[in-house]
C-alpha cells in the first residue's frame, strides 16, 4: 500500500500543473516545425521560398497555417506561464517569460492581419500596406525571440549557456547573410537559392532552444 501510495503521489508530481504548461513548450515546438517541414502546396519550392509564402494572402495554405498557427500560439502562451512559474529569484526567467507571452500572446495574433502577398502579387503591384506591416512583425518576432535566448541563457548551468550562445550566433549570422539580400529578390519575384533552407535553420534553432529549456525546467522541478 505504502509503494502504491508513493508511487501515485511521483507521478501527481510529473503531472503538476507547472510541468504541464512547461510541456506546452515542447508540444509547440514539435507542432511549429512539422509545419514549416511538411506543409507546401504546389509551384512552393522548399529549399529556396520563405516559411512566411505559406500563410500569405492567396497562397492554398494560408487557412490551415493560420488554424494550427492559433494552436501554435496557445501552446507558447502556456509555456509562458510555466516559465513565469518556474521564475523563483531568477528574475531573467521572469524577462524571457514576458518576452515570449509578448510575442505570441500579443503580437503573434496579429500575423494573420499581417500577411504577405504572394512574390507575383507583389511584384505586379508593388509593395501593399500588408508588407509594411509584415516586415514589421518579422522584426518585432526576430528581436523578442533573439531577447528571450539571451536571457534564457542563465537558466541552468555552464553549457546551457554556451548552447544559448552558440544558438544566437547562427541565429545571427544566417540571419544578417540572408535576409537583407533575400528580401528586394522575393519583391521582384526573383529567385532566392537556399533561402528557405537558411530560414529553416533559424527557425528550427530557436524551436529547439524553447524545447531544451523547458526540459531542464521541467527537470529542475522534479529534484
Amino acid at each position: 500500500m505504502k509503494s502504491s501510495i508513493s508511487g501515485s503521489s511521483g507521478f501527481a508530481g510529473k503531472l503538476s500543473l507547472k510541468n504541464i504548461l512547461l510541456l506546452c513548450g515542447i508540444l509547440a515546438s514539435l507542432l511549429y516545425g512539422t509545419m514549416v517541414m511538411v506543409i507546401h502546396f504546389e509551384g512552393y519550392h522548399f529549399t529556396s521560398q520563405s516559411v512566411s509564402e505559406l500563410s500569405a494572402i492567396g497562397a492554398p495554405t494560408r487557412d490551415l497555417w493560420i488554424i494550427l498557427g492559433i494552436i501554435y500560439q496557445l501552446l507558447m502562451i502556456a509555456f509562458a506561464i510555466g516559465v513565469w512559474l518556474s521564475g523563483g529569484h531568477k528574475w531573467t526567467l521572469r524577462v524571457v517569460a514576458c518576452l515570449v507571452f509578448l510575442n505570441y500572446g500579443v503580437a503573434s495574433f496579429i500575423w494573420p492581419f499581417a500577411s504577405m502577398h504572394q512574390r507575383e502579387a507583389i511584384a505586379a503591384g508593388g509593395q501593399s500596406t500588408a508588407e509594411i506591416f509584415h516586415k514589421i512583425m518579422v522584426v518585432v518576432t526576430v528581436l523578442c525571440n533573439l531577447l528571450a535566448i539571451g536571457f534564457g541563457a542563465s537558466a541552468s548551468g555552464k553549457r546551457f549557456r554556451i548552447y544559448s550562445i552558440i544558438t544566437l550566433i547562427i541565429m545571427l549570422v544566417l540571419g544578417a547573410l540572408t535576409g537583407p539580400a533575400a528580401a528586394p529578390r522575393i519583391e521582384a519575384n526573383l529567385p532566392t537559392p537556399l533561402f528557405g533552407i537558411w530560414e529553416r535553420i533559424i527557425i528550427l534553432g530557436f524551436l529547439t532552444w524553447i524545447a531544451v529549456l523547458a526540459i531542464i525546467l521541467i527537470r529542475t522541478e522534479k529534484k
